[in-house]
């Protein structure tokens, strides 16, 4: 077996009770991890999650967690070592996605944004890399989009977070490198998923304003495939990338 088969891994994915979380929850734990499933409010997506995982013969925990608040964060990692001993992998997913004009957004708007997808990224990793020092190394994964590579209205708050999510991984890429922690974010395009009331209206993106080369929106299955990827054996070799997956939408 491979040093660094996920068999027995231990991954901590934020916002993992629907859409891409929930997918990459499950596919990680088909490929041998132990799963600490979180989410914020929703408890009973959060327990579902765990109850497939288990049904099907693998290992998870539920813990909710507000990843923009300090004690939830450690309490969250705290629960990981009593329940699995350590953590190996931290996939950042949580994130809000409202639209709000430029012109009508509050400052208290802007930092509830920013605290979820960028200061919940810090604390998450904060916590979690000693723990992954300790154990020869591991994996951080930050969840961003196609909006902040391509400008999208009312989103600003949104964007500014994932970009400031990508530098955040770019520099512990280099960091935290020599530690055997590689680190690195996924930038999905337009993903087929269920938005939730926090979104505020339609797609901020449609299929044809995505002018997406492929003709179709993404499955939660391919993020989630990126992520197994990255954080599996044959992706030891990457660090501090922005990798993504959105059908040619975005070309780098």
């Amino acid at each position: 077996m491979s040093a660094y088969s996920l068999q027995g891994k231990v991954a901590v994915i934020t916002g993992s009770g629907k859409n891409i979380g929930r997918a990459t929850a499950l596919r990680l734990a088909e490929a041998g991890c132990r799963i600490v499933v979180n989410g914020r409010s929703d408890s009973q997506a959060v327990d579902e999650v765990v109850s497939h995982i288990r049904a099907s013969g693998g290992e998870a925990c539920p813990v909710m967690a507000d990843v923009s608040q300090q004690a939830d964060v450690t309490r969250l990692i705290d629960k990981s070592v009593e329940a699995f001993g350590g953590v190996d992998i931290v996939v950042s997913n949580a994130g809000l996605r409202r639209q709000t004009p430029f012109l009508t957004m509050d400052y208290s708007e802007w930092r509830e944004i920013l605290s979820v997808a960028l200061d919940g990224a810090f604390l998450l990793a904060r916590a979690a890399a000693p723990l992954m020092v300790s154990r020869g190394g591991g994996t951080i994964i930050g969840v961003s989009g196609i909006s902040t590579h391509v400008g999208t209205a009312n989103r600003c708050h949104v964007s500014a977070s994932k970009a400031g999510l990508e530098g955040l991984m770019r520099a512990l890429a280099v960091e935290l490198g020599p530690q055997n922690i590689t680190c690195n974010t996924i930038a999905p395009g337009a993903i087929d998923t269920i938005r939730g009331a926090a979104a505020g209206g339609p797609s901020p993106r449609s299929l044809a304003d995505a002018n997406v080369p492929l003709g179709r929106k993404g499955d939660v299955e391919e993020i989630a495939a990126m992520v197994e990827y990255l954080a599996g054996p044959t992706g030891r070799y990457i660090t501090g990338q922005t990798l993504h997956v959105n059908g040619g939408a975005y070309l780098t």
